[in-house]
């Protein structure tokens, strides 16, 4: 069977995070959606996603095959139920379509035509932004369990204090010194040549991916994620950070999930609660309002590609789109547009020659090319959230 990954009707929910990739590329425990559905159901899947994502992301079609909406995470009772599926059925949860089979996936889908399957038990879906960083615990414990069943850690350096050793886990070429892990609220796992230096604080569940680096004293609360290549530092607390991102200096995140290729200048900071412990709104693309959360702690969204400068300061609440620099001192405002330049003082438009030069030299010095796919799709960006740049 043919499995494909469809944004279905969340993309929008998902913004400003998918301006940039399929729903079922984002982060969320210690995989993407899209690395959990390929472990479970041990085949290479491919996306139905936006035009213009679709040469980085392509669509795989066969003679079968099962389409499975990008926001639902897997686990062995919605997997089973899948497998089961045949051409011309839905499997519906809530009145809210899982997955279905289809001979044309290219074809809008209309319910009409397939015919209902019940689902049995609850489903894992990703409906917010804020869903990422808040349910973050619960992915990483299921990823844990996926990963580690049956296996080994690799050693654990003796120079460190280990509480709960039994949930720490690191992978081949992991490097862990002088530094102290707790298990205790949830596990620790330390991927593929990840690093963690010298004088660090990390409570689970945490999650290291491949590749990348806790700083010398970074402070850690779980739940946490950090993205492989992805280099921290500071007090982080149950966030979210995608692949190859930077904060690498002294400053607080929390409750906060960040795109690709972001840079957080040093003594940066986000506040996650408001002075009077309101109930958190946060701007939504798809309605073009505050939305209200339901969360008391709700911190920073920030879309692939943005950066602060140094002692940058974030309200609560506050997402940002792609490619913006802010620098300048005091709150900017909490919905910055795409390509957007400047902060609490005023914005201008970041134009998209001078953030691809930008761009170029950052994936450069990770050894990846900023190609002409990723410059069309960031220039489709660009021409979409042209209305929201009312500077």
């Amino acid at each position: 069977m043919n499995y494909i990954l469809s944004d279905g009707d969340y993309r929008k929910a998902m913004l400003p995070f998918t301006f940039t990739r399929p729903v079922a590329e984002i982060r969320i425990g210690i995989l993407t959606v899209k690395e959990k559905w390929e472990k479970w159901l041990q085949t290479q899947v491919s996306f139905l996603t936006e035009e213009y994502l679709s040469i980085k992301f392509p669509l795989i079609t066969a003679d079968k095959n099962i389409v499975i909406i990008g926001n639902i995470l897997p686990d062995a009772s919605i997997v089973e139920q899948i497998k089961q599926l045949n051409m011309g059925q839905a499997l519906v949860c809530n009145d809210e379509v899982i997955a279905y089979g289809a001979n044309e996936p290219e074809k809008p889908f209309n319910m009409d035509d397939y015919e209902k399957v019940a689902c049995k038990g609850d489903v894992f879906a990703l409906k917010n932004t804020w869903d990422i960083f808040s349910r973050n615990g619960e992915a990483l414990e299921a990823d844990f369990k996926l990963l580690t069943q049956g296996r080994k850690s690799a050693p654990i350096s003796d120079t460190n204090k280990l509480i709960r050793p039994e949930k720490i886990f690191l992978e081949e070429g992991a490097i862990v010194e002088h530094s102290i892990l707790n298990a205790t609220n949830g596990p620790i796992y330390i991927g593929k040549n990840a690093e963690i230096w010298e004088g660090s604080l990390i409570r689970g569940g945490f999650a290291l991916c491949d590749h990348a680096i806790v700083k010398m004293g970074g402070k850690i609360y779980g739940p946490t994620t950090v993205g492989p290549y992805g280099k921290v530092c500071g007090e982080i607390n149950n966030s979210v950070i995608f692949g190859y991102t930077s904060k690498g200096h002294e400053g607080y995140l929390g409750n906060s999930v960040l795109g690709e290729w972001c840079n957080i200048g040093a003594d940066s900071n986000n506040s996650n609660l408001k002075n009077n412990y309101a109930k958190v709104r946060l701007w939504n693309y798809a309605t073009e309002s505050f939305d209200r959360t339901g969360l008391q702690f709700c911190g920073l969204m920030m879309g692939d590609h943005s950066k602060t400068a140094i002692n940058t300061m974030f309200n609560t609440g506050t997402v940002i789109g792609v490619n913006s620099n802010i620098y300048t001192p005091g709150f900017p405002r909490n919905f910055i547009p795409s390509f957007s330049w400047g902060g609490a003082s005023g914005f201008k438009e970041y134009h998209p020659k001078k953030a691809f030069e930008a761009a170029k030299v950052m994936m450069d010095r990770r050894g990846v090319e900023f190609d002409e796919v990723e410059e069309n799709i960031l220039n489709k960006v660009f021409e979409l959230t042209q209305k929201w740049r009312k500077y």
